[in-house]
């Protein structure tokens, strides 16, 4: 019996579920199906949230042949063998066939390299579908011939939808008296991925007769996961979890924790060049100014992963693992940006302060651009107190530094320069 994620998955664009800012009415994605002119283009988004299906459904709508590749079991020669069909399926004028490649993050250069032709040529359109940013994993001479769609997760009203309807049309379920009094933890496990949404529910449902009824609640579902967790947790679905826990033990200084999980990553295929790209983001995020080595720890370990690969590669993220987790922490630098980006919302583009303007016409000059600048330079000890904000955002503080040494100091030297300006 094919898998319930499989039963329900929708065949048409009328059932798809999700994805309005791309395939509602006048979106994007939309208009270019109903023209029949698809560009080639690249779905990024996180796993379970209808990229396959998508693809799937877009080459149903036009009425496309449609091959698909899996970057984990495909070589060049594959791709090779692909696209020479692709082009014995074409006619005259008839539109190019569809090649999906999942995970197309996971193919080497060379693989992205075989597809630039086929793809510049028009002999096939190609969609890649990945839960990686494609400005790191897909090469510059494929992305540039690709628009890329960022994908969202689904909401939890979008994933109720969907368990209430395989309860209503699935062949199996309908047939069933099934009672959900509780939905929390059937979202909370499946994380907004679909897939990971119909496994569990397919799982709690399999544990009655069809003649019993049944009451799903948070408890049960609980309860079945944690005895079924090899069963629910296939194919690498921990995935999300397990860098949630690494990042996390980082943060909360466990160099113990942060290498266990890390051994748990490597152990089960991850790829390196993930893991090393989330130090980079925690040690920007969560160590900051705390500790300013701990970015050009992280950068140096992107580097040298990249360079060696595995299995010496982990030594090298070991090393950063410990070193991050046990550096003192601190958000500030990701706080001031994130009040810095809601402040920008709500005054929306103030004007930039005409000193601070740049001159480089008399005109602008004549209309005083630049006019009462202090050049910090011609001051002593290269400091001068002036406006570097929007006039109505005059003494608004965003950096607030914590307390670490590394910021305490930072601090002194703020209030020294600032005096009562900003409320250092």
């Amino acid at each position: 019996m094919r898998p319930l994620a499989e039963r329900m998955r929708p065949r048409q664009l009328a059932d798809y579920v999700g994805q309005q800012h791309l395939v509602g009415t006048g979106a994007v994605l939309r208009q270019a199906i109903e023209s029949g002119q698809i560009p080639s283009f690249i779905l990024w988004g996180q796993p379970g949230i209808g990229k396959t299906t998508l693809a799937k459904i877009i080459a149903n709508e036009l009425d496309r042949p449609f091959h698909t590749l899996s970057a984990i079991n495909s070589g060049v020669k594959d791709v090779r063998e692909t696209i020479q069909r692709a082009k014995s399926q074409r006619f005259f004028d008839s539109p190019n066939p569809i090649l999906f490649i999942d995970e197309i993050h996971r193919f080497s250069k060379s693989q992205q390299d075989s597809l630039l032709g086929a793809v510049e040529e028009g002999v096939i359109t190609l969609i890649g579908a990945t839960t990686e940013n494609p400005s790191f994993e897909v090469i510059p001479a494929l992305l540039s011939r690709c628009q890329v769609y960022v994908l969202e997760p689904l909401s939890k009203e979008e994933l109720i939808g969907l368990i209430e309807r395989a309860l209503k049309e699935d062949e199996f379920l309908k047939g069933q008296k099934i009672n959900i009094e509780d939905y929390d933890a059937i979202l909370l496990h499946s994380g907004g991925d679909a897939r990971k949404l119909y496994n569990i529910l397919e799982l709690v449902t399999n544990y009655g007769k069809a003649s019993e009824p049944i009451t799903v609640t948070n408890e049960m579902v609980t309860q079945k996961l944690q005895q079924n967790i090899s069963r629910y947790d296939k194919g690498g679905e921990q995935h999300y979890d397990i860098i949630s826990a690494f990042i996390k033990s980082i943060r909360g200084s466990d160099p113990n924790g942060a290498v266990y999980w890390l051994a748990r990553m490597i152990e089960g295929g991850e790829d390196v060049k993930f893991i090393a790209r989330r130090l980079l983001i925690s040690a920007a995020e969560d160590i900051g100014l705390a500790n300013p080595n701990a970015l050009l720890m992280a950068t140096t370990t992107f580097q040298a992963v990249q360079a060696v690969g595995l299995p010496e590669s982990r030594i090298i993220l070991s090393q950063a693992a410990i070193y991050l987790a046990s550096s003192p922490k601190s958000n500030s630098a990701y706080m001031a940006i994130n009040q810095a980006q809601q402040l920008v919302r709500q005054t929306g583009s103030l004007p930039v302060p005409l000193h601070l303007r740049n001159a480089p016409t008399k005109l602008m000059k004549d209309l005083d651009y630049g006019k009462d600048y202090k050049y910090s330079h011609d001051f002593p000890g290269n400091f001068v107190q002036q406006d570097f904000l929007p006039d109505q955002l005059k003494g608004q503080k965003l950096f607030e530094p914590q307390d670490n040494a590394a910021e305490q100091k930072l601090k002194r030297q703020l209030k020294e320069w600032w005096d009562d300006w900003y409320g250092y």
